[in-house]
């Protein structure tokens, strides 16, 4: 079965997170991608973490350049920038995400490419977009969780800010990248036309936070921070300890939700509690809901409520760190990883990373060789170029 992506090569100019994850999720759909590095140092993310013995492949740059090829190139040479053009006028797609301006000082900007590939699908990735007075702010994953309100949402009123605890701007923006260019690239399939895709962090953070800008948009009220209750405000919507000291959270937001939980408690009786009987009242009931609630919880486990809820069709979870979802995962049997062989690793040879977040019945398992050493695949690279287009066309 052949991937979505077969016969798609792009060039990927860009490093640390957000565009190599775009590039990531593109290769995992079949798209053959050249990262072009920066030579004796690579991508910054090699070397990313405390951990010197990982040092050229570290976990985090494993996790996004499986199966990628690598050369290395210093795009202030003319020479190797001429071969980085090369490389380009070959590809379907150039991903970049230097800061605005550097890459046309290169010479390798969209109009500059565009006489190369007239129907290159050319995505540009940065802070705060190519345009508009932010253009030139610098910005990394925590500048704009800040700059974006994301760090206000968690916790509870009065909390201080506090970011999400793993690069979530750089992941969204890399998965909104991606999707860009699969629209780019059914549009180019349809009309012959390429196009240049301007994705700033700071805008798909914003859409990405939709559910919490758009109530501000509609009624000029901002809102308030719910801590561990989700944005229902309900109640049954929040996190409780079980009986043996786990903590589980729970989802109980409409009412059928709300009367099978009470069954499953064995208490019938807030049913019949005007206090507890609907949503509103629950909500004006808060702290006497969840004392009672507390109580019933207490009785059994966190693995045993969520085992017995799930069955029930009332929506709960057992709070895990990442390890213990990492197991959960693989017990369930949906091939969420990806196993990939890396030589050299300090600890272990056969590892696995994540795959692509979805399953379809036309789309095989994903296979991915190792993340590529620094320049690893120069002559690979340079012997491809010096074939003939029509070659690799046949």
């Amino acid at each position: 079965m052949a991937l979505p992506l077969e016969g798609i090569t792009i060039a990927d100019f860009s490093h640390v997170m957000a565009g190599p994850y775009a590039t990531h999720l593109l290769r995992l759909m079949g798209a053959e991608v050249i990262k072009i590095e920066v030579p004796g140092i690579g991508d910054a993310m090699r070397n990313y973490g405390a951990d010197r013995r990982y040092d050229g492949m570290a976990p985090a740059f494993i996790a996004v350049n499986a199966g990628k090829k690598s050369i290395a190139l210093d795009l202030k040479d003319p020479e190797q920038r001429d071969l980085a053009r090369s490389i380009v006028a070959r590809c379907d797609v150039l991903v970049e995400n230097f800061r605005p301006g550097v890459i046309d000082r290169l010479q390798l900007g969209y109009q500059a490419v565009r006489e190369l590939r007239p129907d290159i699908v050319y995505c540009s990735i940065s802070g705060y977009g190519q345009t508009g007075p932010l253009r030139d702010w610098p910005a990394i994953d925590n500048i704009v969780q800040a700059t974006s309100g994301m760090m206000s949402l968690g916790g509870d009123p009065g909390d201080p800010p506090m970011r999400v605890g793993f690069p979530v701007v750089d992941t969204l923006t890399g998965q909104t990248a991606a999707y860009a260019i699969l629209g780019a690239l059914l549009r180019r399939e349809r009309t012959g036309e390429g196009d240049h895709l301007d994705v700033a962090m700071f805008d798909a953070s914003l859409s990405f936070m939709a559910s919490a800008v758009v109530p501000y948009l509609v009624t000029g009220k901002a809102l308030e921070r719910t801590g561990n209750t989700g944005y229902s405000g309900q109640p049954t919507s929040a996190l409780f300890t079980a009986g043996d000291g786990r903590m589980m959270s729970l989802g109980v937001v409409q009412q059928h939700q709300f009367v099978l939980l009470a069954r499953l408690l064995g208490r019938p009786d807030w049913l019949d509690n005007p206090r507890f009987s609907d949503p509103e009242a629950r909500r004006a009931n808060a702290a006497a809901v969840q004392a009672e609630l507390s109580a019933e919880l207490g009785k059994r486990s966190a693995a045993e409520w969520e085992q017995a809820m799930s069955a029930a069709g009332i929506p709960c979870g057992m709070v895990r760190n990442v390890s213990e979802a990492a197991e959960l995962a693989a017990s369930a049997g949906r091939d969420s990883t990806i196993p990939v062989r890396i030589e050299g690793l300090p600890d272990r040879a056969d590892v696995q990373i994540m795959g692509r977040g979805f399953a379809a019945a036309s789309i095989p398992p994903a296979s991915l060789d190792a993340p590529p050493r620094l320049d690893e695949h120069r002559d690979e690279i340079l012997r491809w170029l010096a074939r003939r287009p029509e070659a690799d066309a046949a």
